[in-house]
């Protein structure tokens, strides 16, 4: 509870993480069927969604043990804002929607690699799987928090156009408070052991 990498990392996954499940999860189906797109089309952006982050995780994993973290962390945030605030002006037509829907694919759970690595490297092995799942938890409180405040902006404003620009500003700050987590020196990898020693 007193050390500002935990706190940090897990601001993170507060401003960030509730944008995919909170935000798009929940409301792009709808935000898409307000701009005249059928449900049916807008369920297949998900599914494209889902093949592109199956890819842009395995990556992330990858990047993350041979990369710095905390700038693989400030790249993805930085890069998801901009998608975001480009969707409400991409005109939702098949070109607009299927380059948002790869681009956020690739990034869409892509943090959570470097995440887990800059948890073990600041809190050790020990005590990093403790502190993911607390900082998971940060996550799924924001989840609905956006899950909520998108519906209430659609709502009271008659247009998720507020929300998206929101998330991507949060997703901007997310960025910045990656690059103030404490860069712990990381041991350098170990070649495996022969059979016989």
């Amino acid at each position: 509870m007193k050390s500002r990498d935990f706190w940090l990392l897990a601001g993170g996954f507060l401003r960030l993480r509730p944008v995919d499940n909170g935000l798009i999860g929940t409301h792009l189906i709808a935000a898409c069927f307000d701009q005249g797109i059928p449900e049916v089309n807008s369920a297949s952006l998900l599914a494209m969604m889902g093949i592109f982050d199956l890819v842009g995780t395995t990556l992330s994993g990858w990047l993350s043990d041979r990369w710095n973290n905390r700038w693989l962390l400030f790249w993805y945030y930085a890069l998801r804002g901009v998608s975001l605030v480009f969707l409400p002006f991409s005109g939702f037509t098949l070109y607009g929607l299927s380059l948002f829907a790869m681009f956020y694919g690739l990034d869409w759970i892509a943090t959570v690699p470097p995440t887990v690595r800059l948890c073990a490297d600041r809190f050790g092995k020990q005590d990093a799987p403790i502190l993911f799942g607390w900082i998971f938890c940060a996550h799924q409180m924001g989840a609905a928090t956006a899950a909520f405040g998108a519906g209430m902006l659609r709502t009271t404003l008659n247009s998720y156009l507020e929300a998206f620009i929101i998330a991507g500003l949060a997703c901007g700050a997310a960025a910045v408070m990656s690059l103030m987590v404490g860069g712990a020196k990381r041991a350098p990898l170990q070649p495996a052991m022969a059979a016989g020693d």
